[in-house]
């Protein structure tokens, strides 16, 4: 049950982030539209709150990463849905530690089929464990 709750609330915080990339209204008001109903669990909408601030907050930090790893592709050209999961799963793996690793990806793969295209699951499944791979995030997490 724990594991589906977080899948929604996965999603919620995706839609948040989609509509702050496409409205830049103030990203408080878009959090109380969107998380509102997530105020009945505390532990949900914590975590949904925590993860929105986290991806917003780092996003230059998180699309440097992101680059990095689709030199080969003109970053403007991905969709902004596999955009905004990527950062939300480079997020949790950098800085949500207590989430582990495959969780955060297969998380991210599942939201990426529900939301984008089956091949966006594919595309961020690769990204995401290729990073896992050499490193990246337990490195930067060393750094902290």
């Amino acid at each position: 049950m724990a594991i589906y709750r977080r899948r929604i609330t996965r999603e919620k915080v995706l839609q948040t982030l989609y509509a702050y990339e496409l409205s830049k209204e103030p990203i408080s008001t878009i959090m109380e539209t969107v998380l509102g109903d997530l105020k009945t669990n505390r532990e949900d909408f914590e975590f949904a709150k925590k993860l929105v601030a986290e991806v917003v907050q780092r996003q230059e930090e998180i699309e440097q990463i992101i680059r990095l790893k689709v030199a080969h592709w003109e970053f403007d050209r991905i969709a902004v849905i596999d955009r905004l999961i990527l950062r939300m799963g480079i997020c949790e793996l950098l800085h949500f530690p207590d989430i582990p690793p495959k969780v955060t990806i297969n998380e991210a793969i599942e939201v990426g089929k529900t939301f984008s295209t089956e091949k966006s699951g594919k595309f961020i499944k690769l990204r995401l464990e290729e990073m896992e791979r050499e490193n990246v995030f337990r490195l930067k997490r060393i750094k902290k």
